[in-house]
């Protein structure tokens, strides 16, 4: 009697190793500078759908990038509460992994330049320096959140740079490379996205905080404890109500503009979910969870401000 010991499946492997779950919140701030630039008729769908394409394959080398760096630094142990990660079990060599993020940098790197070049063509060099500048500093700040001497994910600015990058970089960006131009007004929905991003973080934090504070990994939650992780939370959430709420009030022309609070019991209810949930295991499907409302928030509040 023969003993078959099954091989992982390489391919689903990989596809487990770019977390093809955090991509729709990759593109949250994409669709949220599109549907801003459309309600000020400026839209161009190619703009868009390159500025996606870049941002996809930005997030993938940082998820890569992340598997690598848990591993390295030793946040993925068999402790840990979350989906097992392919470096540390074993499942892709370091090596090959390394190979992997080299790949999304030059991938990431080729559709940015191509985004440059259909956005401002050969005639506004000022804007095209100053988008390989975010750009460069877009795909360093992918693989430094775990990886090098000094992660900055490990000293817990994660929140600070999800917030810039998710937020600020990601909506302002994809507005101005349609637009060639720039509302400081702009601000509070870019904060709006960038705050609902660093929730779905801090939610991931929270579930990870006993395998993180042994890994040394000083997460926001590993510093202030669970209780007030959860506090923050809610703050996160309101945050990101509030600065769409004023948005809309200083740029009111209809009760249409106020469609997004459709998603407020949403919220409401995740909020909830995540203060009462203690189990690592069960914060898991929450991840998701405010993923897949930060969509539906965004795109309420977009076809609100088209329509209104």
């Amino acid at each position: 009697m023969t003993t078959q010991t099954t091989q992982p499946n390489k391919t689903a492997v990989w596809i487990q190793a770019m977390r093809p779950r955090t991509l729709p919140l990759a593109l949250a701030a994409i669709i949220m500078g599109a549907f801003l630039a459309a309600a000020d008729g400026v839209f161009n769908g190619w703009v868009a759908g390159l500025a996606g394409l870049t941002a996809v394959f930005l997030q993938i080398l940082s998820n890569l990038a992340n598997d690598y760096g848990d591993s390295v630094h030793g946040a993925d142990h068999v402790q840990r509460q979350g989906p097992q990660r392919a470096v540390q079990s074993g499942a892709i060599p370091a090596a090959t992994m390394r190979r992997a993020m080299a790949l999304f940098v030059l991938l990431a790197v080729a559709s940015g330049v191509a985004l440059l070049w259909l956005a401002f063509g050969v005639d506004r060099l000022p804007y095209v320096l100053l988008f390989l500048l975010l750009g460069a500093g877009a795909i360093g700040a992918a693989i430094a959140y775990t990886n090098g001497k000094r992660p900055y994910g490990y000293a817990g600015l994660g929140d600070l740079f999800v917030l810039i990058f998710f937020g600020w970089v990601g909506v302002l960006g994809t507005y101005f490379l349609q637009a060639l131009a720039f509302r400081w007004l702009l601000l509070l929905p870019a904060t709006s996205c960038g705050l609902l991003a660093v929730g779905v973080l801090n939610v991931n934090n929270i579930r990870d905080i006993e395998s993180d504070r042994q890994a040394g990994k000083r997460s926001i939650p590993v510093r202030v404890g669970p209780q007030k992780a959860r506090l923050y939370h809610w703050l996160l959430l309101a945050g990101a109500v509030g600065t769409a709420v004023l948005y809309v009030l200083f740029d009111y022309r209809s009760l249409w503009q106020f469609l997004f609070v459709l998603a407020l019991p949403l919220l409401a209810r995740h909020g909830t979910a995540v203060a009462h949930t203690h189990s690592p295991l069960k914060l898991n499907p929450l991840l998701k969870q405010l993923s897949l409302i930060t969509l539906f928030f965004i795109i309420t509040f977009g076809i609100g401000q088209i329509i209104g």
